[in-house]
């Protein structure tokens, strides 16, 4: 039985997420939780990641001796872009996932990138620890991160849709990647947003 209700439960579902990611998703989806908690699950995720990259920032002044550096954007507009990122992702698992002939729906995206993005907090965490007590492997921990993500990814998405070639599928969230990127960039241009010098 899946145990969401304590750390501990939460800790050991996702470490046994990164040797048996599709079973876990198997067993988050299995448990058919309405659509509402599921959107609530995914807004709390990103509250505890923005509040620990705050906390981290802050940690990481004092231990410097020095101010924190100004941030881009505040802690609110922080929540929603990181939580806009996330809509768009479920829809794009969803969505495009269908269209290349999957059979999962919008709650199993919902539980996808929601579960995803509980691990990468939990990562998150792990990368602090180590920035702050052995700073030089923070660096690889941050590579290992980003292909963790995206074998999560694949086999989350394989695994939804029923997919059987995680190749495919791999192609397929890096030419979907490279597309948003692109259009972003697109948007940004015709915005009048430049990189600053």
């Amino acid at each position: 039985m899946t145990d969401l209700t304590s750390l501990g439960g939460l800790t050991s579902l996702a470490v046994r997420t990164v040797k048996e990611p599709r079973p876990v998703l198997a067993e988050l989806r299995a448990m058919n939780l309405p659509r509402e908690v599921l959107w609530q699950a995914l807004a709390a995720v990103v509250l505890v990641s923005v509040i620990m990259a705050e906390l981290v920032n802050m940690v990481l002044a004092s231990t410097m001796g020095g101010p924190a550096g100004q941030p881009i954007v505040g802690p609110l507009a922080f929540v929603g872009i990181q939580f806009a990122i996330l809509l768009l992702s479920v829809l794009l698992i969803d969505r495009v996932g269908r269209m290349m002939g999957g059979t999962g729906d919008l709650d199993g995206a919902i539980v996808a990138v929601t579960w995803l993005q509980v691990v990468m907090v939990c990562l998150q965490v792990v990368q602090s620890l180590l920035l702050l007590l052995v700073p030089f492997v923070a660096a690889l921990v941050v590579i290992g991160g980003i292909a963790l993500f995206l074998f999560l990814l694949t086999a989350f998405v394989t695994e939804l849709h029923g997919f059987r070639s995680t190749g495919r599928v791999f192609a397929m969230i890096l030419f979907v990647l490279m597309g948003v990127a692109l259009g972003l960039s697109f948007v940004l241009t015709l915005a009048g947003v430049t990189v600053p010098r």
